[in-house]
C-alpha cells in the first residue's frame, strides 16, 4: 500500500474505470505494471506505478508486476531485483502478482504459429536494415518483402528451425502480415519474433528466438485478464497492432490500452538508453548516484517516498505532454522534509572562532529542539567550549550595507548558545581570514537577550573540540541546460558541478545518524548519511531553490 496520505485527484484514466465498473464490464480493475529489467527505474517510471497501482488499490483491484523480459542481450537479474525493491520503496505491493513474459513463451510461441497457419504471418529472410528501409515513410506506403507470399508449411518449418537454433542471429525474422501500405507504420508487416543466441536470466539457454515487446506485451495482458492496461502517450500509436493481435489470437481475454502523459522534467534525462551511458561511460557512481533521476539515486539521496508520491499526485494525469519544472519536485521534498526531519547544526565550510573571555576547559551543554514542527520530536544537548566553528559565509571584513552577519565589531546571537562579538581578525599569508577574536555576553545564555537588545542575524556553529569529522557531498542539477534531450548529445550539456565534496565539521549527535534518514543541517538544507564507510552525508536538497536564484 501506498504511504501517501493525500486523498486521489480524479482524472480521465479513474472517470474511464469508475464508468466501467458502474456500466458492470468489470468488477475491479486489474492493471499491471510491465518494467523491462534492462535498467533501473527512473522518476518517470513514479508516475506509471502510482497510476497503476493506485487505480488498482483504490478501487478494490489488483496491479500485477510483470517484468517484460523478452530480450536477454540487455536484461539482468541486477535489474529486476532493484526494479522490485523499487516499487516496494514507493509503497506498493503486487503481492502474488509477480509475473514475467517468459512464463508465457511457450503460449506465444504457440500462438505465432497460429498466425502462420492462418495466413497472418511470414518468415522474413531481409536483414534489419532491409526491413527498415522498405517500411516506408509517412508519407509513402512501404515495399512488401519479396517472402511476404511463402507458402504457410514453409514458413511454419522456418519458423520451427529457428527454435531449433538451426540460423544464426539476424538470420530471419518472424513478420505479421497486415497492411505495407498502413498510415500507421507499426502496421506495416511487424517483426514479432527475432533469433537472440543469448542466454536468459530465467529461462537459461531453452529459447534462441524471443518474441518482440509488441507480441508480448498485449498477449501478456490478455493471459492475466488484465482489464486496463494503462501505459505512457509513446504507445499511443502501438494501440492499432494491439488491437490488431488480440483480435487475431485466441486468447481469454481482450483487454482495452490507455495511454497517459509521460513525466518530463526541466533539467533530467529519462531516456533509458542515455542513462546506460551515464554508468556504463563512468560520468556517475553507478545506477544509484545520488544525481540520477533513478529511485535507487533518489533514495539514496535522502528523498522520501512520499514526497515521490505527492509529486506525482500534484503533476496530475493528462494526455498531453508536458514539461515540470525541477523545482516543483524539489519543493515537494521540502515541504515533507521540514515536517519530519529532525534538526542538527553542521558547518560545511569551517572558519575558526575563539571567544576569548569564555573560560578554557568549560564545556555548556546546551538545550536544542529537535523539530520545531512537531514538539513530540524532544530536545537534545549540544555541547558549547571557548573554540567554534561557523560558517566561512558567516563573514565578512568589510559588508555591505545590508549584510547582518559576523563583521568586526557586529554582535550576533550563536542558535541556542550566547551572543558574540567580533573583535579581531586573524589572517594568513596569504591575507585569507583564517580565525576571528570574539567576546561573549554570558547573560545572554540560551540565545535570550538580557536587556531586550537586539540582534539581526542568528548563526549556527558547531564546537571545535566536539565536532565530527564529515565528508558532505553536495548535489546539483546533472545537466547544464534545462532540456538535455534536445541536445545532439546530452552527454555533452553534463553540469561539471553536479557534485561537490567538500570536509564538514557536525554536532557530535550526528555521529550516530541513520543511514537513510533524512535530517536538516540548520541553515542549510536536508541531508541524509550515505551507505559508503565513514560520516557521509548526501544533500537531499537546500532550504530554497538556490539553483534557479543563481
Amino acid at each position: 500500500m501506498s504511504d501517501a496520505s493525500a486523498p486521489a485527484v480524479s482524472n480521465f484514466l479513474r472517470e474511464i474505470v469508475a464508468r466501467d465498473i458502474a456500466e458492470g464490464k468489470h468488477k475491479a480493475p486489474v492493471t499491471r505494471f510491465p518494467p523491462e529489467p534492462n535498467g533501473y527505474l527512473h522518476i518517470g517510471h513514479a508516475k506509471a506505478l502510482c497510476i497503476n497501482f493506485g487505480i488498482a488499490q483504490d478501487f478494490g483491484g489488483q496491479c500485477n508486476l510483470r517484468f517484460d523480459d523478452t530480450n536477454p542481450a540487455k536484461e539482468e537479474q541486477e535489474f529486476i531485483d532493484a526494479i522490485q525493491a523499487d516499487v516496494r520503496w514507493l509503497g506498493f505491493d503486487w503481492g502474488k502478482n509477480l509475473f514475467f513474459a517468459s512464463d508465457y513463451f511457450e503460449t506465444l510461441y504457440q500462438w505465432a504459429e497460429h498466425l502462420i497457419r492462418n495466413g497472418n504471418a511470414y518468415i522474413d529472410d531481409q536483414s534489419v536494415d532491409e526491413i527498415r528501409a522498405n517500411r516506408g515513410t509517412l508519407t509513402a506506403p512501404g515495399t512488401p518483402s519479396p517472402y511476404r507470399e511463402r507458402a504457410v508449411e514453409e514458413n511454419l518449418d522456418l519458423f520451427r528451425r529457428m527454435r531449433a537454433g538451426e540460423f544464426p542471429n539476424g538470420a530471419r525474422v518472424l513478420r505479421a502480415k497486415i497492411d505495407m501500405a498502413a498510415g500507421n507504420i507499426n502496421l506495416r508487416d511487424p517483426v514479432i519474433y527475432r533469433i537472440i543466441h543469448t542466454h536468459h536470466p530465467r529461462t537459461g539457454d531453452k529459447w534462441c528466438i524471443y518474441p518482440t515487446y509488441d507480441f508480448a506485451h498485449g498477449q501478456s495482458d490478455a493471459l492475466e485478464h488484465i482489464t486496463h492496461s494503462l501505459c505512457s502517450l509513446e504507445y499511443e500509436d502501438h494501440r492499432p497492432l494491439y488491437d490488431w493481435l488480440l483480435a487475431h489470437l485466441p486468447v481469454p481475454s481482450h483487454p482495452r490500452q490507455y495511454e497517459f502523459a509521460r513525466l518530463n522534467m526541466t533539467y533530467t534525462l529519462l531516456s533509458k538508453r542515455h542513462l546506460t551511458r551515464l554508468v556504463q561511460g563512468k560520468h556517475v557512481r553507478g545506477w544509484d548516484d545520488p544525481r540520477m533521476p533513478t529511485l535507487a539515486g533518489l533514495r539514496r539521496r535522502g528523498v522520501p517516498p512520499a514526497a515521490l508520491v505527492d509529486f506525482v499526485k500534484r503533476v496530475g494525469v493528462a494526455r498531453a505532454n508536458s514539461v515540470v519544472d525541477l523545482a516543483m519536485f524539489d519543493a515537494c521534498v521540502r515541504e515533507l522534509l521540514n515536517k519530519t526531519s529532525e534538526r542538527y547544526m553542521g558547518v560545511l565550510r569551517p572558519l575558526k572562532v575563539v571567544i576569548e573571555n569564555y573560560p578554557e576547559g568549560q564545556v555548556d551543554e546546551l538545550e536544542a529542539v529537535n523539530n520545531p514542527e512537531d514538539p513530540s520530536a524532544g530536545s537534545r544537548k549540544v555541547p558549547f567550549s571557548r573554540v567554534i566553528y561557523v560558517e566561512q559565509d558567516d563573514f565578512m571584513e568589510n559588508p555591505p550595507k545590508k549584510f547582518f552577519r559576523l563583521s568586526p565589531g557586529k554582535e550576533v546571537r550563536l542558535r541556542y548558545a550566547y551572543f558574540v562579538t567580533c573583535k579581531d581578525v586573524v589572517k594568513n599569508d596569504k591575507g585569507e581570514v583564517v580565525e576571528l577574536r570574539c567576546t561573549y555576553d554570558p547573560a545572554s545564555r540560551g540565545g535570550n537577550s538580557p536587556d531586550g537588545r537586539k540582534v539581526q542575524a542568528t548563526l549556527h556553529w558547531v564546537s571545535a573540540a566536539h565536532a565530527k569529522t564529515a565528508e558532505v557531498r553536495l548535489y546539483s542539477q546533472l545537466f547544464n541546460r534545462p532540456d538535455p534531450a534536445a541536445a545532439e548529445d546530452p552527454l555533452t550539456e553534463l553540469n561539471p558541478a553536479s557534485l561537490e565534496v567538500i570536509e564538514a565539521k557536525l554536532e557530535p549527535a550526528l555521529e550516530n545518524a541513520v543511514v537513510g534518514k533524512p535530517v536538516q543541517f540548520e541553515r542549510l538544507g536536508y541531508f541524509t548519511r550515505d551507505q559508503d564507510a565513514g560520516l557521509v552525508f548526501n544533500r537531499t536538497v537546500g532550504l530554497r531553490d538556490a539553483f534557479a536564484k543563481a
